[in-house]
């Protein structure tokens, strides 16, 4: 599995940046953003090191997908119920903050503070 040593998003994967988990598998890690958008805002990245969508392909279509399929669950069990966003950045651009793929999930109550 490739990391990148400057990489926050390694550096919470490998245990070295403590981070508010909410499910951890061996290719999948999710915890609460930081600075969040909505009352219930996650972070689903690959453990794996992939900087942005323009350096996925066809092998980790499976990998997506099961990020994007986790979503539903994870909300469902913290208690969001009437609908949430999916939101993945891509590029200076796209506002990519962090070069590590990672999708935003986010929910609950309207009005957000931002987005």
């Amino acid at each position: 599995m490739s990391t990148d040593p400057n990489c926050i998003f390694c550096k919470i994967v490998a245990g070295q940046i403590p981070s508010r988990k909410v499910y951890e598998d061996d290719e999948l890690l999710v915890f609460h953003d930081i600075a969040p958008w909505a009352p219930v805002h996650l972070l689903v990245i690959p453990k794996q090191h992939i900087a942005t969508m323009y350096d996925t392909g066809p092998q980790h279509a499976a990998l997506l997908g099961r990020m994007t399929a986790l979503a539903p669950r994870l909300m469902r069990d913290l208690g969001v119920a009437n609908g949430f966003r999916i939101v993945v950045n891509t590029g200076p651009d796209g506002g990519q903050e962090v070069q590590h793929v990672h999708m935003h999930v986010m929910g609950g109550p309207r009005p957000w503070s931002k987005g």
